[in-house]
C-alpha cells in the first residue's frame, strides 16, 4: 500500500509543472505567451538599471538647502513599485476573458469619474492638475484609465457584429471626446493624443468603412489648427518645436528638448559607463520623461537601439499572434493595448531625440513612477490575458501525427 501511495505521489510531482499540470498556475503557465512575458520582464529589469543611473541627477535637482535626497532614493522607490506591480501583472493575466472584460469596464467607469474630478480637486504640479491623493499616496487617474478605456472601446466596437445598426463609431467617438476634453482641462495634451490615436487604430482594425476613416483623418489638421489657436499648451509646445530660436513661452520646452538631445548623444555609441554621465545633471526630469536620454549617455546609442527593438518586438509579437484570432473582442482589445503600448514608447523616444515636442510622456516600464508602473502592469496583464491560447482546445482528438 505504501509503494502504491509513493508511486502516486511521484507521478503527481512529475506532472506538477509539466503540460499535464491542470492546476491554476500550471494552466496559466502553459497558456500564456511566455515570450511576451519575458520581453516585459526584460524591460522592467532595464528600467531598474536606468532609474538607478538617473536617480543621482534627480536627487541633486530636487534637493534643497534643508532637504537632501539620497542619490539612489528614486531607485529604491522604483524597486518597491516593481514589487507591487509584478503581482498585479501576474494576477490580471490569470483572469478569464469574461472576468478581465468585466474588470476593465468597471475600472474604466471608476477612473473616468476620477479623471473628471482631477482638474478641480487634483494636486497641482508644475502648473498641471493630473494627480489625486495626498503626499506619497498620489496617483494619476489618466494612467490607469488608458488600458481600461481601450478595453471598453474594444467591447463597444465588437458589439457591431451582433447589432449591425449600433452606431459604434459615434458612441466610441463620444467616449474618446469626453476623455480628451477632461485631459485638456488638466492640461495633458500628450495623453489626449494617445487616446485619440488608439481610437483611430481600433476603428481601422474593426473594419470601419473607408469613407468614415477618410473623414476622420481629414479632421486631424483642423483639430491641430484649432488646438494651436485656442489651446495655449499646444501653441506653446508647437512654437517651441517649430521656432526653436524664438524666446517666450516655448523657451522652457526648447531648453528641455535641447538638453535631452545633448544628453542622449553625449555617450556616443557605447556610453560613458554606469554612473559616468555628467550631462544628465542638466535634465529637468532625468528619472521620468527623459530617462531614455540618460540611457543614451551612460549605456550608449546601441543600448537605446536595443530598447527600441524590444518595444517593436512586443508590438509585432502581439499582432502576429492575433493573425488567426476568431474572437472579435479579444482581437480588438489586444490590438488596442499593443497600439497604446507602442505609441507611448514611440512618443517618449521621439521627444528624447528631438523628433517631437515635449509632452511629458513616460517610457513604458522604464521611467520612474508608481502610477505608471502599476497601470502598465494592469495593461500588460490584460494583454497577456487576451492573448492566452490553449492549443489542445482546438486540436481534433481524431487526428494523429505520426513521426519518429
Amino acid at each position: 500500500m505504501t509503494d502504491v501511495r509513493n508511486a502516486g505521489l511521484i507521478a503527481k510531482v512529475k506532472r506538477r509543472g509539466g503540460r499535464g499540470d491542470r492546476s491554476a498556475l500550471g494552466t496559466w503557465f502553459w497558456d500564456i505567451d511566455r515570450m511576451l512575458l519575458l520581453l516585459t520582464l526584460f524591460l522592467i529589469a532595464i528600467g531598474l538599471i536606468a532609474v538607478a543611473a538617473a536617480s543621482p541627477a534627480s536627487a541633486v535637482r530636487y534637493s534643497g538647502e534643508h532637504h537632501k535626497i539620497a542619490p539612489l532614493y528614486y531607485f529604491w522607490r522604483q524597486l518597491m513599485w516593481v514589487g507591487v506591480s509584478l503581482p498585479v501583472l501576474f494576477g490580471v493575466s490569470m483572469l478569464p476573458v469574461a472576468t478581465a472584460r468585466r474588470f476593465a469596464l468597471i475600472g474604466a467607469a471608476l477612473f473616468a469619474v476620477m479623471l473628471a474630478a482631477t482638474p478641480f480637486v487634483g494636486v497641482e504640479v508644475n502648473g498641471a492638475r493630473r494627480w489625486l491623493g495626498v503626499s506619497f499616496a498620489q496617483f494619476q487617474p489618466s494612467e490607469f484609465l488608458k488600458p481600461l478605456f481601450i478595453v471598453a472601446v474594444a467591447w463597444v466596437l465588437s458589439l457591431k457584429s451582433k447589432e449591425q445598426e449600433l452606431p459604434t463609431v459615434l458612441i466610441t467617438g463620444g467616449m474618446t471626446a469626453m476623455v480628451g476634453g477632461m485631459l485638456m482641462l488638466q492640461p495633458d495634451f500628450g495623453q489626449t493624443i494617445i487616446f485619440c490615436t488608439v481610437w483611430m487604430a481600433l476603428l481601422m482594425i474593426a473594419g470601419t468603412p473607408t469613407r468614415v476613416l477618410v473623414g476622420l483623418v481629414a479632421m486631424v489638421p483642423a483639430g491641430l489648427v484649432a488646438a494651436y489657436m485656442f489651446y495655449g499648451v499646444a501653441r506653446r509646445r508647437i512654437d517651441a518645436f517649430l521656432f526653436p530660436g524664438v524666446d517666450g513661452e516655448g523657451a522652457g520646452d526648447h531648453f528641455q528638448t535641447n538638453a535631452a538631445h545633448s544628453t542622449l548623444t553625449a555617450g556616443g555609441w557605447t556610453g560613458t559607463g554606469p554612473g559616468g554621465g555628467t550631462a544628465k545633471f542638466g535634465l529637468p526630469e532625468a528619472h521620468t520623461d527623459y530617462i531614455f536620454s540618460v540611457i543614451g549617455e551612460e549605456f550608449g546609442l546601441i543600448a537605446c537601439s536595443i530598447i527600441a527593438l524590444v518595444f517593436l518586438a512586443i508590438v509585432v509579437r502581439v499582432f502576429v499572434k492575433l493573425l488567426d484570432e476568431q474572437d472579435e473582442f479579444k482581437l480588438l482589445a489586444a490590438s488596442g493595448l499593443a497600439v497604446q503600448f507602442g505609441a507611448q514608447a514611440l512618443v517618449s523616444m521621439a521627444v528624447n531625440t528631438g523628433l517631437a515636442p515635449s509632452k511629458g510622456m513616460t517610457l513604458p516600464f522604464i521611467s520612474y513612477g508608481g502610477s505608471s508602473m502599476i497601470a502598465l502592469s494592469i495593461g500588460m496583464g490584460l494583454l497577456l490575458a487576451f492573448t492566452r491560447r490553449n492549443p489542445f482546445l482546438t486540436r481534433s482528438p481524431y487526428v494523429v501525427k505520426w513521426g519518429s
